[in-house]
């Protein structure tokens, strides 16, 4: 399973509140499939992580932060989830900046759970259609998005493919379609 041999794959996380299951799960699954995942995160030093949101969880390292990462290095963006990441990532501008810039890029995205939030911020969910955690559907239609409730959505329109997932029971699906539009 070489399908992303060559391809280098950016997780943005706060400094606080992914879900451990949502990113370790992907994260694996994308370097089985060959490809080199890189820890981006606002601010150096260590991320942690949650387990159901609430129970603290391991400490991951960040590789690099959002003002040191060469968008053109990066293949494709993972968004994870839990409430609290996504919510800090919105807030910060050059996380937000970041996204935009790789979506004008045409670099594919999953994001999982509340992970589209950080894309209602960036503003580029107009005429996508996506699937999330239920509790955020309406800041998504908010920001353009058809929603849908679906083990894993893949919406290619825009010029950049979007892969959704709606929480941590979905993440096989997720991994799958994730590799799959990584990979074209």
């Amino acid at each position: 399973m070489a399908q992303l041999d060559g391809k280098t794959i950016a997780f943005l996380m706060a400094g606080s509140g992914v879900e451990q299951v949502e990113l370790t799960q992907p994260w694996e699954g994308l370097q089985a499939a060959g490809a080199t995942c890189v820890l981006v995160a606002p601010e150096a030093g260590t991320v942690q992580a949650f387990n159901n949101d609430v129970e603290k969880g391991d400490t991951f390292d960040v590789d690099t932060t959002v003002a040191d990462l060469d968008p053109t290095t990066v293949d494709a963006l993972v968004l994870p989830g839990g409430t609290t990441n996504p919510d800090q990532l919105r807030l910060d501008e050059g996380a937000v900046a970041l996204v935009r810039t790789l979506v004008d890029a045409g670099k594919p995205v999953a994001a999982i759970c509340h992970g589209p939030w950080t894309l209602a911020e960036a503003d580029v969910l107009r005429g996508k259609t996506l699937t999330s955690f239920p509790s955020i559907r309406t800041d998504l239609k908010n920001a353009g998005a058809t929603w849908v409730d679906e083990q894993s959505f893949t919406c290619p329109a825009n010029g950049w493919t979007l892969v959704t997932s709606r929480n941590p029971g979905d993440l096989d699906a997720f991994v799958q379609a994730s590799v799959e539009a990584f990979s074209g």
